[in-house]
C-alpha cells in the first residue's frame, strides 16, 4: 500500500477468547464456536513525536482495555440473529456475557477496532498520526484485514505540544459497540440513541 508518510510501526494485542456464530451461513459457521482473537494495528506518520515515536505504545492502554471489554470471554451476536432473544435471556441469567454487534465476523471486527484506534489518535494527536490497517486474527491460519486512511489524517501536521489525552481518557465520539445491558448514554453526550435498543452505535 502506498502512503504519504515516511514512518510506520505496528502493535499487536492478543488473548481475547470469545464465541460467535454466523447464523446465515449454510455450513458449520452457523453453530456457536469460538477463538482466541488477536489484533495487529499499523500506524503511520510523516513526523515523529518528541519521544521519537510514530505512536507511543504505552499510550494505547485504553485501546487494549476496550478490546478486552468487547472480546475477552464474551459472546458476540449479530443484531439480526433470530436467536437474539435467547442470547439476551442467557445473558440475564449469567450464562454468558453478551455483546451485540452489527457483524461479528473478523472482517467487520477489523473495521470496528480500526475506528477505535483512530478515535483515540484523532482526539490526541490532531492529525499527525493515524491507524491505516488492522489485522483481526482468529487463529494461526485465518485472519482478515481492514485498510483505510481516515479523512482527517494530515501527514504535514506538526506534533501536538503536550501529551494530549492521558492513558485512561477517550474522546467522546458517538460510535462504539457495547454490551447488551449498557446504558445508552454511557459514551458521550451526542444525543444519539442506540439503534433498536441493542447497544449498537450507528456510524454518523
Amino acid at each position: 500500500m502506498s502512503t504519504p508518510a515516511a514512518y510506520t510501526c505496528s502493535k499487536s494485542f492478543s488473548g481475547f477468547p470469545c464465541t460467535h456464530r454466523q447464523w446465515r451461513h449454510p455450513g458449520h459457521c452457523r453453530f456457536v464456536h469460538g477463538y482466541s482473537r488477536s489484533f495487529r494495528f499499523w500506524f503511520q506518520a510523516r513526523s515523529l513525536d518528541r519521544h521519537g515515536f510514530v505512536v507511543d505504545f504505552s499510550s494505547l492502554k485504553r485501546l487494549q482495555q476496550r478490546l478486552a471489554e468487547q472480546f475477552d470471554h464474551t459472546f458476540l451476536a449479530n443484531a439480526d440473529d433470530p436467536l437474539l432473544a435467547t442470547w439476551q435471556t442467557l445473558h440475564e441469567q449469567g450464562a454468558l456475557d453478551l455483546r451485540v454487534m452489527t457483524n461479528v465476523g473478523m472482517e467487520a471486527s477489523a473495521e470496528l477496532v480500526w475506528g477505535w484506534a483512530n478515535e483515540l489518535l484523532q482526539g490526541r494527536e490532531r492529525g499527525r498520526s493515524c491507524c491505516f490497517r488492522v489485522e483481526a486474527r482468529e487463529n494461526d491460519k485465518n485472519a482478515a484485514c481492514f485498510t483505510a486512511i481516515p479523512a482527517w489524517f494530515n501527514p504535514a501536521a506538526p506534533e501536538v505540544v503536550g501529551d494530549g489525552y492521558p492513558d485512561d481518557a477517550w474522546p467522546e465520539l458517538p460510535y462504539r459497540e457495547t454490551s447488551y445491558d449498557e446504558p445508552a448514554d454511557a459514551y458521550g453526550d451526542s444525543g444519539e440513541e442506540p439503534s433498536d435498543g441493542l447497544g449498537i452505535w450507528e456510524a454518523p
